[in-house]
């Protein structure tokens, strides 16, 4: 039944949701992935078009999500046209009642193929002017200030991503839906599972351990931790780092790393990581909201993360003041993870405090039922413009 703006009411569930995505595999494949469950749930027919074979492709599929081939390369360049075309292709045939485009990729190629046919709601997952500099910059800048028009909702996963758009001067209709995991799979255990974990991944059991989740990439900054880990080991000799993911920098990273620093490679689940680890330790150079930290959170692993959009959001007041360090400061990480690294007992307790602000803030639940009002705003916006 129509609503009063003419949009269809899908109050209830009903809806037809066709989420498109180039990035397969890290935080945007675990975010859409965790999405369709609590959409299929409520009852919408959940589409999720991406990288055949991906890890989202396989997620989407245990989770009784539709999947259907979208081939993209991450960057832009000469095969935005093929990609567009593929989504023009992709929306014919499904007839969605709505869009979702995540990350930069998808919301160029299905903004440039909708420009505003069908309600469409962007998600940059991070602005994708961060990750370029110069004239590529301001390409980036300017694209998405010309392609807000073809959005009829913007979502941010943080006040400090939203901040940071509207600064560089992209005017959209936003809304922030902070990021949200899990709490069934990501879950606190007992101690003992801390030591059930390490037996099963090869880590000493009353070593201190850090890990770093994430794609090996610039993005993510290891190549800081690295740096900064030998001033970590000089306060605590004992303590171990792994670096759980894949990437591009792999190579690079390896190269320099000392024989206290261990490479998992890419992993479908850091579940166990998390649960092993003391600390999670992310320095990334740019986020939006890092789904890492919240996902070790919901597993009362504390952790140390770089001062870039959405991190204080996405901590616990009182860990504010030291959990937080300047990015690319190997000197203040490494001041920030030796100091907790030295006291393990010290780490619980903040592991608790993290568990419990996750558990009120950060539930998956909570982004199902915001991003539903979010649809229903971006169908409305649709149905007046289009009456228009």
């Amino acid at each position: 039944m129509p609503s009063a703006t003419g949009a269809p009411d899908f109050s209830r569930g009903g809806r037809t949701v066709l989420h498109i995505a180039q990035s397969s595999e890290g935080g945007v494949a675990s975010f859409v992935a965790a999405l369709s469950v609590g959409q299929r749930a409520r009852g919408d027919r959940v589409i999720v078009a991406c990288r055949p074979f991906s890890r989202l492709s396989r997620a989407a599929v245990e989770n009784g999500a539709e999947t259907i081939a979208w081939e993209a390369s991450a960057a832009p360049g000469p095969t935005v046209a093929r990609e567009v075309a593929a989504v023009h292709r992709i929306v014919i045939s499904i007839g969605p009642d709505l869009v979702h485009l995540h990350s930069s990729k998808a919301g160029l190629a299905g903004r440039l193929a909708l420009r505003g046919s069908l309600p469409t709601v962007f998600q940059p997952h991070a602005w994708s002017f961060d990750a370029v500099s110069g004239a590529l910059r301001w390409a980036s800048v300017e694209w998405e200030r010309l392609g807000s028009r073809w959005a009829h909702q913007l979502v941010c996963v943080s006040e400090g991503e939203r901040a940071e758009g509207r600064a560089a001067g992209v005017t959209a209709r936003y809304t922030v839906v902070p990021n949200g995991v899990d709490l069934d799979h990501f879950a606190a255990a007992e101690t003992s599972a801390q030591t059930r974990a390490r037996a099963r991944l090869g880590v000493p059991p009353y070593a201190p351990v850090a890990v770093c989740v994430g794609r090996l990439c610039r993005q993510k900054a290891q190549d800081v931790l690295l740096e900064a880990w030998p001033r970590i080991t000089e306060r605590v000799p004992e303590a171990q780092l792994v670096l759980v993911g894949d990437g591009p920098d792999h190579t690079a990273l390896a190269a320099r790393a000392p024989a206290t620093v261990r490479f998992t490679g890419d992993v479908d689940d850091p579940l166990d990581w998390y649960r092993a680890a003391d600390l999670l330790v992310l320095p990334s150079r740019w986020e939006g909201m890092a789904l890492a930290p919240l996902e070790a959170m919901a597993c009362s692993c504390p952790v140390v993360v770089t001062d870039v959009p959405g991190a204080a959001e996405s901590l616990p007041a009182q860990q504010r003041s030291d959990a937080l360090v300047p990015p690319e400061n190997p000197g203040a990480l490494a001041a920030s993870v030796a100091g907790l690294l030295a006291d393990r007992a010290r780490c619980r307790r903040r592991g608790e405090q993290a568990h419990d602000h996750v558990c009120r803030h950060h539930s998956v639940h909570q982004v199902v039922e915001r991003m539903s009002d979010v649809y229903d705003r971006a169908c409305a916006t649709w149905a007046v413009q289009k009456g228009g």
